[in-house]
């Protein structure tokens, strides 16, 4: 076993496995883990390459400062990189990044601008321009650029195409890709272009990007939707990008990419990000559109453990309308959390006070049900916990019946939806019953989440 100088040599050289139980019809569909890249993507390979590639050419030093736009796991490669090399790291992301994105590239030591999600480029705030101008503004920085940076897809001529063909032993005959950057598509295009041109390259979008109307129609449209998927998917042609041998696009949606996300993990074993959804959806519409048997390749893009609080949780999914739950036309619709399938966070009345505080922290809740036994007797809200301690923490140790609401006000499950209005407008949660069974809480968040998903 061989001991490395550093984090960086562990970048490249990531494994191939053949899926087993994906329905990839008469075809073999091989998964190439660049989630196994230390920094969790297959973006770490161009962090090191824009980096050292700056180097090479005398534009910066470590102690420099490196500015750079990134919707995705570009931000988590440069930060890896210039971490260990020295920079200081200023990043410029939009705003619908996962949390646990934003909180690794903050412990990894990056400083992090949030930007709007919902605008185009050209507008100030949208995060390439504004990243952009912050390196403009400021003296002596560097603007790595990945969408204009030759340093991009040449990280992949070098390594990730040459990786792929001799893990497939010279046969591959279909790739599949994303495109954010472009620099994946571009640089294993032009490495297969003269390694293996018979290899097909395969374009995954999200819906909502002009990317596949491009490929499939030629037409290259001014209007973009938005999509959920993070790091792929784009509302302009980057300027290194190369399309000219992508062979046909697949547009996926959010549903089905976070979808077969978790059914890659549930049935092989591989935990992915939302674009690996995306590229391995494509990937099993090409595979079952063969006729012949085809050994076709796509990527793990990034490791899961960044979406956990998206994805690959049932109740954001649920909130976003993504997977879908029994109707029964009454208020039980809107119930989140139901209490009958022990969804819902509740406290007992003799628990201390401290329990239900740290309870409503993990679960990220202001209230809890106190339930004794199947008996509803109480409301505890973070509010009445925090007045009841303030002048005195050993309060904490008291009983949660000593805190909590006992005078509540229910709603039968019956009641239209506009009985919760003036519930909310008191700034209390609903409490939803049937008869003397207590069903759940309604909170607003959770009326407009129910009527977002009746608009779309």
């Amino acid at each position: 076993m061989t001991i490395h100088q550093s984090v960086l040599e562990l970048i490249g050289n990531t494994p191939m496995v053949r899926t087993q139980h994906l329905d990839t019809g008469v075809c073999e569909l091989f998964l190439k883990l660049e989630n196994a890249n230390p920094g969790g993507s297959v973006k770490d390979r161009i962090g090191m390459s824009m980096i050292e590639g700056a180097e090479r050419a005398g534009r910066i030093k470590p102690g420099d400062t490196l500015v750079e736009g990134t919707a995705g796991n570009t931000g988590l490669g440069l930060a890896l990189v210039a971490q260990q090399k020295g920079y200081r790291l200023v990043l410029v992301v939009p705003d619908k990044m996962s949390r646990e994105k934003i909180f690794n590239l903050k412990a990894m030591g990056a400083e992090v601008v949030l930007t709007r999600s919902d605008v185009a480029k050209g507008h100030p705030e949208y995060y390439q321009d504004m990243a952009e101008r912050i390196a403009s503004e400021t003296p002596g920085a560097y603007f790595i650029n990945q969408f204009g940076n030759p340093d991009n897809p040449a990280a992949h001529i070098q390594s990730t195409g040459p990786e792929i063909l001799a893990q497939m032993d010279g046969k591959v005959d279909a790739i599949v890709v994303g495109c954010g950057s472009s620099g994946t598509l571009t640089g294993l295009s032009q490495y297969f272009a003269e390694h293996s041109p018979a290899t097909e390259i395969i374009l995954a979008d999200p819906v909502g990007s002009i990317l596949c109307q491009y490929i499939n129609e030629g037409t290259l449209s001014t209007k973009s939707a938005s999509w959920m998927v993070e790091g792929i998917g784009e509302d302009f042609l980057p300027l290194i990008s190369d399309f000219s041998r992508v062979r046909k696009a697949y547009a996926i949606s959010d549903r089905d990419s976070f979808l077969t996300a978790r059914e890659l993990l549930a049935k092989e074993g591989v935990l992915g990000g939302s674009s690996t959804g995306t590229l391995v959806a494509a990937a099993l519409k090409y595979c079952r559109e063969q006729t012949e048997p085809k050994r076709v390749v796509t990527l793990v893009c990034d490791t899961g453990n960044k979406y956990l609080s998206k994805m690959y949780n049932d109740y954001w999914m649920l909130d976003n309308g993504f997977l879908e739950r029994e109707q029964h036309g009454d208020l039980r619709d809107l119930l989140l959390r139901p209490y009958a399938e022990r969804d819902t966070v509740v406290v007992g009345p003799n628990e201390l006070l401290v329990t239900a505080y740290t309870r409503m922290k993990l679960y990220d809740v202001s209230q809890l049900p106190v339930m004794d036994g199947d008996k509803l007797v109480g409301i505890v809200d973070e509010s009445d916990v925090l007045m009841h301690v303030h002048t005195d923490e050993a309060r904490f140790r008291d009983a949660v019946s000593v805190a909590m609401i006992s005078d509540l006000q229910m709603l039968d499950m019956r009641e239209p939806i506009t009985a919760l209005l003036p519930v909310f407008e008191r700034g209390h949660v609903a409490i939803v019953v049937d008869g003397d069974d207590f069903l759940g809480l309604i909170t607003r968040i959770d009326l407009l989440n129910y009527l977002r998903r009746k608009v779309n």
